[in-house]
């Protein structure tokens, strides 16, 4: 039986999730599967993998053909890299603590690299809001310029109009005596 480890679609329009599968090549790509180890969702930033390593590396052990998104995937979580140092341990080219050394270093530095990732997109997060706080504030302080010409404009307005009305009116007293 020839076995696949490919991504079985769930979820909605938009808005799909893909649980990682064991499967006949010959089943349906929703349909049946041998066994589940993980899943994969494209939807959060960065996408969100969770994997049964030991399964994983046991099905890719026993010939079981990942389809092209599973293969990244699975190199990204390291599956593909462990088997490639067990082969190196089976030939004699180094011995099993070796092959975890080496291992452990390569999960460090793609953890590190990760962490870097996030913590500078949550830099440019931070610079984002600044920088749109500061527009903002930009752009109340030019509004509340204007409100304040224009009121002054409308006290300087009202002021000449008491001054004229004040004017007229002992004019009017004078021409009435």
């Amino acid at each position: 039986m020839a076995t696949k480890i490919r991504l079985q679609r769930h979820g909605r329009k938009n808005y799909a999730f893909y649980p990682i599968v064991i499967a006949d090549s010959r089943a349906p790509r929703d349909g049946r599967f041998i066994e589940r180890i993980g899943s994969y969702n494209p939807n959060t930033n960065p996408a969100t993998v969770t994997l049964n390593f030991e399964r994983a590396l046991y099905w890719v052990n026993c010939g079981a053909q990942p389809t092209d998104t599973v293969r990244t995937i699975l190199s990204n979580e390291g599956v593909l890299l462990m088997k490639h140092l067990q082969g190196g341990v089976k030939k004699g080219a180094f011995d099993e603590a070796e092959a975890q050394r080496r291992f452990d270093a390569w999960k460090a530095r793609k953890q590190q690299s990760v962490d870097t990732l996030l913590a500078s997109m949550a830099d440019k997060k931070k610079q984002d809001a600044k920088a749109r706080l500061e527009a903002e504030q930009a752009q109340n302080k030019a509004k509340a310029e204007a409100v304040a010409k224009k009121k002054a404009e409308a006290a300087a307005a009202a002021a000449e109009a008491a001054a004229a009305a004040n004017a007229e009116a002992p004019a009017e007293e004078a021409a009435a005596e």
